[in-house]
């Protein structure tokens, strides 16, 4: 019985060690129920979900085993979440759900505290500075008031470095010291020129980075840095093209330095090729594929979604320079079509649908600009699966190409040969259905002819 009760008391005493007590109070929240997320980036995976009787606090426990150190986020109904770090130590936090950053109370664990001192002196610091700056830039410097803002500037700049690498940094191989060492802000001479300053945080911004801590994936640093170092090669004066062109020269700064540590590379081309997919940016996406994706044979995250493949898939398998895939696609009057058996000098594929904003401006486009160059033959292929609405569009749009359909969509046998992730798309073809050129507008394909 001694034996017996000696084991149970060691049995207990290991899962107690093997295990991080978490309590979360969130006064007025309202919810019994919330779920727990791991986070990775703006990746946010669900890892548990927790209930409690006890009004605005949730109890639960991580066992170190089985979870990794990182942040961690819990979420509630509302669409209201407050993030804690998993480090094996007890977490005990205390806030108000009207205002949780704000209210946050650290009841036990050095770690978050450090980590919600972070958020709020990162917070502070860039909007002190970049009001005071701009006082600078505009005060007149003979005045004494212009002295005190300087002195003053100067003050906000020590205390943020004081914090980031001498108070935060007393356990320098944990994680919370680990991550405030990379997701930190860059600090400049206030003294330099605005374009001085630019050229400097262009070349040193991301000096403190470690790519190689593969660990803070589990977290936003790598994310936070990689999007906010994009931001000194955004211009909203520039136009599409040269705007695209100046984010390709961010990303090669910030990937040639992820490159170091396969995981965080992966991590961060991951990050960009979802970002760059919202906001509409296809030449940086094919950049990014062409020149990293493809060329180191990276294996990306299945949800990054099927566009991102196909994507992939187009480029790696059908580059300028590779044979058309033949098919046999029906046309509107119903008679079989067959793309190898077109004898014309060029020929232009287009990709499109009827219900495509894009498709409506630019097919009326082509059409305009196959009157004036008569060069080239087009065979329009329409992912709707509605005849009648695939019929209509042409008829409204009076256009006089070859028209062809399996009316399966997104499935359809030529739309999956092609690898085709967006309307419209288009590929010239020279006589022996070489691809010649992937024009993505009209402009373009009016250069290549």
């Amino acid at each position: 019985m001694k034996k017996l009760f000696l084991g149970f008391v060691f049995i207990f005493a290991t899962t107690f060690i093997n295990s991080q007590s978490i309590e979360v109070t969130v006064k007025d929240i309202g919810f019994s129920f919330a779920k727990i997320q791991s986070l990775q980036g703006e990746k946010v995976a669900e890892v548990d979900s927790i209930s409690t009787k006890e009004k605005d606090t949730y109890r639960f426990s991580f066992d170190k085993k089985k979870y990794h150190q990182g942040f961690y986020r819990l979420a509630f109904p509302n669409n209201r979440s407050l993030d804690f770090l998993f480090d094996g130590n007890d977490v005990k936090l205390r806030t108000h759900a009207t205002a949780i950053l704000d209210s946050m109370e650290i009841i036990s664990s050095e770690s978050n505290r450090l980590y919600y001192s972070f958020v709020k002196l990162n917070k502070a610091y860039k909007t002190k500075t970049d009001i005071l700056q701009l006082l600078l830039l505009r005060y007149p410097k003979d005045d004494s008031f212009y002295q005190s803002a300087q002195k003053k500037i100067n003050q906000v700049h020590e205390e943020y470095l004081e914090f980031v690498t001498v108070a935060s940094q007393k356990e320098p191989n944990s994680f919370i010291a680990r991550y405030i060492r990379s997701a930190s802000l860059p600090t400049v001479n206030f003294n330099l020129s605005p374009e001085q300053q630019l050229t400097f945080l262009k070349a040193h911004a991301l000096d403190n980075v470690d790519f190689n801590d593969a660990e803070l994936i589990f977290s936003d640093a790598f994310t936070n840095k990689t999007i906010e170092y994009l931001t000194y090669y955004r211009n909203p004066q520039l136009p599409k093209e040269l705007l695209e062109k100046e984010f390709m020269k961010g990303i090669d700064s910030v990937v040639s330095r992820a490159k170091v540590n396969t995981i965080v590379y992966q991590h961060i081309v991951e990050y960009l090729l979802d970002g760059f997919k919202k906001f509409g940016f296809d030449k940086v996406l094919d950049y990014i594929v062409d020149n990293y994706v493809i060329k180191d044979d990276l294996c990306l995250d299945e949800k990054l979604g099927n566009t991102i493949q196909r994507r992939i898939d187009q480029n790696k398998k059908l580059p300028v320079g590779a044979i058309a895939p033949n098919f046999a696609i029906t046309d509107i009057s119903g008679k079989p079509s067959e793309l190898y058996k077109s004898n014309k000098e060029k020929v232009l594929l287009v990709f499109y649908a009827s219900w495509c904003p894009h498709c409506k401006t630019m097919l009326p486009q082509i059409s305009e600009l196959q009157k004036t160059k008569r060069n080239f033959e087009v065979v329009a292929i329409s992912l709707d699966t509605n005849r009648e609405e695939w019929k209509n569009f042409i008829e409204q749009n009076n256009l006089n190409f070859i028209h062809l359909s399996d009316l399966k969509g997104w499935d359809g046998d030529a739309a999956k040969e092609y690898f085709i992730y967006a309307t419209p798309t288009m590929f010239l073809l020279d006589s022996a259905k070489r691809i010649v050129a992937k024009p993505m507008t009209v402009e373009e394909l009016g250069i290549t002819n």
